[in-house]
């Protein structure tokens, strides 16, 4: 089941694509970039593209995408609306901007989504990215591989559009609101439980108290416990101590001239 979150921030977040071969990557695009909030695509071809093509792989989600396209003739053209341009590549070169992973270059750019238009720039399948796209690129994003370093362009797509997402978003399924963790409040009486069961069953003494109620408030204060993990931490440390103080009844002697229990 996918789970859906809000990603206003990638909305003005577009998608290069410069010399596109294939109709159907086009359109496996327009879907990648539907699923993680972008709302622009680019192409830069001279080519007129089948669109029943395009829109078999987009889907019905992202076919606004591929019918709102914009399609211009040069890259500085494609480029010209953007304060800030990813360039994507495998190949490299001394005239070329210093290569960074995905995950490097969306954290480091993941503050100014709020404020500029962002554009992620693919190069086309065979050759990738020139000289002179990259030139118009404030990053270069290269994705390292092991051996074959040859990665289909929707691929190359979802990767970049994954890190940046988790990038602006890191928490994307931190769905819980705050009041459901444990207060100060709740957090004080369960490590009164906790000491007094640990006291109960002699873990603890007077000389090692604070050491190792310290060592516990530091464990669970990094676990961030909910409100309910709380409560079940306190119902197991009542359920020992009534155990500590009740505890069974020893089996009764037996009578006089009964036979024992055969095995």
């Amino acid at each position: 089941m996918n789970r859906q979150f809000s990603s206003d921030r990638l909305g003005q977040v577009g998608i290069i694509l410069v010399g596109p071969k294939y109709p159907e990557n086009i359109g496996a695009s327009a879907r990648i970039a539907s699923n993680f909030g972008i709302s622009e695509l680019v192409v830069v071809s001279e080519e007129q593209f089948d669109q029943e093509r395009m829109l078999k792989m987009a889907t019905h989600k992202a076919a606004a995408l591929i019918r709102e396209m914009r399609v211009c003739r040069t890259t500085a053209e494609a480029a010209a609306p953007f304060q800030l341009i990813v360039g994507t590549t495998a190949r490299q070169g001394r005239h070329r901007p210093e290569d960074q992973t995905p995950r490097e270059v969306m954290a480091a750019i993941a503050q100014q989504t709020a404020d500029n238009r962002i554009g992620l720039m693919f190069g086309p399948e065979s050759t990738g990215l020139s000289n002179e796209d990259l030139d118009l690129c404030q990053f270069a994003s290269t994705i390292p591989t092991a051996g074959f370093s040859s990665i289909n362009l929707a691929q190359a797509v979802a990767i970049h559009c994954y890190e940046l997402y988790t990038a602006v978003q890191p928490h994307p399924f931190a769905t819980v609101p705050k009041s459901e963790f444990a207060n100060s409040f709740d957090q004080e009486g369960m490590y009164e439980h906790i000491e007094e069961a640990l006291n109960e069953i002699t873990f603890l003494q007077d000389t090692n108290r604070v050491y190792w109620m310290r060592n516990i408030r530091q464990f669970l204060g990094r676990v961030q416990l909910k409100k309910k993990e709380a409560s079940m931490i306190r119902g197991i440390c009542r359920k020992l101590l009534w155990h500590e103080r009740h505890p069974p009844a020893p089996p009764a002697p037996d009578r006089p001239g009964e036979e024992p229990p055969r095995q």
